[in-house]
């Protein structure tokens, strides 16, 4: 690979005498002074090619945080298998601590650290509006727009030693900010190669597109006179999350992008009614291409202005506040969108700036770019990010998307995970990747207690949601990807008949010991074109002719409707210590999702969730609807969720039935199509009487109403499925019954 012509690698060396951003709008606020330098390391700071393995490091890292005074191997104690591993633990544990030492000693801590939105990007202050921007790679840069007639020489940006480019926009003679607000802005660079680029500030908070000029974005001075104040505070997550999936564009049944307004509105009533008690918003970031699904980043403080302006963002997440639901981001650390003049690609001038040079900065299969973890200011760069998120919109919560990709050098392409610990803690682990989202974690839990934070990984590995002071990698909860793909094979591959009471139950247990998982049938991922709605694979082209009460109730509907009902109901009692659904599954949202884009004439037909349904009191939506709710009223009651009890008491292949407790509530299920079973024996682990609490063939919910809700069931103290006593309950076939005991 032929050599930079400019390299990065005399930046790094100097940041052991990088001092910390003053909060000063002053331009010699950078300076530092030596009184001010935190004492010196004996071993070189800011040099995070790989992990401390000398001696003297041992030294460096004493005094650092009490929290984290252990060595990283305590989650060996609970999974003897990880011992192999004990020197892995240790040395990446070390890595991390390293990253928090020298935050400490150079930046004053990662408080501070992470706050670099408040010193980066644009800022009104009583001098003038100040800019700063990291771009070690630019040998020129000027601020320009509106407000001075795109002068490249009016307003240049002066460089100190670390790359970091500053200037300050003096206030009018009337002592008015100088740049209007709504007004448009770029950085321009003068290359090392001589080349004058024009680039979006990357702190941008307010970008634009006018598809009818050009599909580039631009930067916006987002100063309102009247900022929109927050009237509730943030919401620490309950430990039973019912989390609401949403893409606030899609969030009407119309043929055109929704806004922040409307969802805040028209959604956030329904969620609450559901009775969810979180929505986790996807496709916040801005975004080039809507067709993305917001997974291309090319703004990453920018809210996507494709909803409305970032204070109708503010506006919605109080308003989720005032309703007791708590607001997860859909965070994308994982890589950031290949775009020059609208992204951070090439953002300096340089293949390397954010991101890896050559290959190892690519992601082939997404064409995107990949972040350097282990640099410094790019470091700073993603971790203020998250505190942007929190601090000035109130998020509660973040699903990290594409943790797999992040932590591997393979980024998970054409791999397979058989399970093999040396799959994890080989030579293929990116250990500066999972050592941020380490930092990220730990920054969360530690400046936000009851934060939570959610993985989005394929490849299981161990240790990913136990927490950092034990040597994991931090997470809250990893999401159950497996589960959703095992529910599609079965309704393509499988005759009711064959379904597997063994299988379904090991897939909705099979988590690892002491690691929370939040789980779901269906997620966005199972309705994007190619693929459809559970409920679409169930009932497909009966749903557009026989879905009204008005028409017959057919084989094909009434079959799908009951396994609709007892595929959300298995999942959420079983599958684990979080619940998520993708908003309009709900219901059985029909057909498929699919944006905008060239192949299909650029149609929203897809681009949207059709609420319609669901309050046409003629069509059979409203019966799905009215179980979700139920079943998300009878978790709020009983917090099965959270719960440490579970106990699979009966998989019964011939008869279709299984049956557990959970929640201290009694669930049985009866898959098999024809077969019903009258006064079928369950094992009960409690003694006592036990009536219904839920019942999928409740008329309500378009069921025959064969379950009698006055019915009392008394248990046996004779052993039976491995519990102390049994009760004996009808069974009608398709049907799921939650019973509770009655003190």
């Amino acid at each position: 690979m032929p050599a930079k012509k400019k390299s990065t690698s005399n930046i790094k060396a100097k940041q052991q005498d990088r001092p910390s951003l003053s909060t000063s709008s002053s331009t010699q606020d950078l300076e530092g002074s030596e009184a001010a330098t935190p004492p010196r390391s004996p071993v070189l700071q800011g040099n995070f090619e790989g992990p401390p393995t000398k001696v003297a490091d041992s030294s460096y890292l004493t005094g650092s945080d009490p929290e984290i005074s252990g060595d990283g191997t305590d989650v060996i104690k609970s999974d003897g298998y990880l011992e192999d591993h004990r020197g892995y633990f240790g040395q990446r544990f070390a890595h991390f601590k390293r990253w928090v030492r020298d935050i400490e000693l150079n930046e004053g801590g990662i408080d501070k650290f992470s706050r670099g939105y408040e010193q980066f990007g644009l800022h009104v202050t009583s001098e003038g509006v100040r800019y700063r921007e990291w771009a070690p790679g630019a040998r020129e840069a000027s601020l320009v727009g509106d407000f001075n007639g795109w002068d490249v020489a009016a307003n240049p940006l002066t460089r100190n030693e670390y790359g970091v480019w500053e200037t300050v926009v003096s206030n009018t003679a009337s002592g008015d900010v100088a740049i209007a607000h709504g007004s448009h802005i770029k950085v321009t660079f003068v290359t090392d190669k001589g080349e004058r680029v024009y680039r979006l500030p990357a702190w941008s908070r307010y970008v634009t597109q006018d598809l009818s000029k050009s599909p580039i974005y631009e930067s916006v001075f987002y100063n309102p006179p009247n900022k929109y104040q927050f009237k509730h505070k943030r919401l620490v997550p309950p430990a039973d999350l019912r989390i609401y999936e949403a893409h606030v564009g899609i969030s009407s049944p119309e043929a055109r992008v929704a806004t922040f307004k409307e969802f805040t509105q028209n959604v956030l009533p329904m969620i609450s009614d559901l009775g969810y008690n979180a929505v986790q918003l996807m496709a916040v970031m801005e975004h080039a291409y809507y067709a993305s699904f917001g997974y291309q980043v090319t703004s990453f403080f920018a809210p996507s202005s494709r909803y409305g302006e970032p204070d109708d963002l503010r506006e919605l997440i109080d308003t989720a506040h005032s309703l007791g639901i708590v607001v997860f981001l859909d965070v994308v650390h994982s890589h950031a969108c290949n775009n020059v003049e609208d992204g951070l690609n090439q953002f300096d001038g340089t293949d390397h700036c954010y991101f890896h040079e050559g290959g190892r900065g690519r992601h082939e299969l997404w064409n995107s770019r990949l972040f350097n973890y282990g640099h410094h200011e790019v470091t700073r760069f993603l971790l203020s990010n998250l505190r942007y998120w929190i601090e000035e919109f109130g998020f509660d919560g973040f699903r990290f998307d594409g943790v797999t990709s992040m932590m591997y050098k393979h980024h998970g392409i054409a791999y397979g995970f058989s399970g093999h610990y040396n799959e994890y803690f080989g030579g293929n682990t990116d250990e500066e990747a999972v050592v941020y989202l380490m930092l990220a974690n730990y920054m969360c839990h530690k400046l936000y207690p009851g934060f939570v934070t959610i993985a989005e990984d394929v490849s299981g590995m161990p240790a990913m949601c136990r927490s950092v002071q034990e040597g994991g990698v931090g997470f809250d909860y990893r999401l159950t990807m497996s589960v959703p793909d095992m529910w599609i094979k079965l309704l393509k591959e499988s005759k009711d008949e064959e379904w597997s009471m063994e299988q379904i139950a090991h897939q909705l247990t099979n988590r690892r010991y002491q690691e929370r998982a939040i789980t779901y049938c269906e997620s966005h991922d199972q309705a994007l074109v190619g693929d459809k709605t559970l409920a679409f694979w169930m009932m497909d082209k009966e749903m557009y002719t026989h879905m009204s009460d008005h028409t017959e109730l057919t084989a094909v509907i009434e079959r799908g409707m009951a396994l609709h009902k007892m595929i959300r109901l298995v999942t959420c009692g079983l599958g684990g210590e979080g619940y998520l659904t993708f908003e309009g599954n709900e219901f059985g949202h029909p057909e498929w999702l699919d944006f905008p884009r060239e192949g299909n004439g650029s149609s929203f037909h897809y681009a949207r969730r059709q609420f319609n349904l669901v309050k046409d009191e003629a069509l059979r939506y409203k019966y799905l609807y009215r179980f979700d709710r139920a079943m998300m009223r009878l978790e709020e009651q009983h917090r099965w969720l959270s719960a440490r009890d579970q106990w699979v008491t009966l998989k019964h292949e011939g008869d279709k039935v299984l049956a557990f407790e959970r929640g201290g509530l009694v669930w049985v299920f009866n898959f098999h199509p024809t077969n019903s079973y009258v006064d079928y024996r369950v094992g009960a682990g409690w003694a006592g009487k036990y009536t219904v609490a839920l019942s999928t063939d409740d008329r309500e919910f378009l069921g025959q109403g064969r379950i009698d809700h006055s019915t009392e069931h008394f248990s046996t103290p004779m052993e039976w499925n491995g519990r102390a006593n049994y009760i004996q309950v009808y069974l009608p076939a398709r049907t799921a019954v939650v019973l509770r005991r009655s003190e």
